[in-house]
């Protein structure tokens, strides 16, 4: 199955980044790398999830984030990459703004 990062995914990933790049040297590029791997996995286990707020949630190993995404038509759209220690009414509020009208073919 493809996997398509829509911008406030990539977005959330990148803020990510540099605040852990900030923590140490090294930990941002860890981070990716370990999100990325985690993303990646959906291709062959996209759908098996708990749904939360209206999407798939993918709860990452090594850090304490969450990849929420839909599978549409053949396809796997991540919508944001959540940090997990954030209040649950900002991450729903977050998921809200985060473009869920999203058709195939958009991004």
């Amino acid at each position: 199955m493809k996997v398509r990062l829509l911008r406030p995914a990539l977005e959330d990933l990148a803020v990510a980044r540099e605040f852990y790049d900030h923590q140490a040297a090294g930990i941002g590029g860890y981070f990716f790398d370990s999100m990325f791997a985690e993303i990646d996995s959906l291709a062959l286990h996209a759908g098996i999830h708990r749904v939360l707020f209206g999407f798939h949630r993918l709860l990452a190993l090594r850090c304490p984030y969450a990849v929420y995404y839909r599978v549409i038509a053949d396809e796997v759209v991540v919508f944001r990459v959540l940090d997990c220690r954030r209040d649950p009414q900002w991450i729903r509020s977050a998921l809200k703004e985060g473009g869920t009208s999203i058709k195939p073919g958009q991004s």
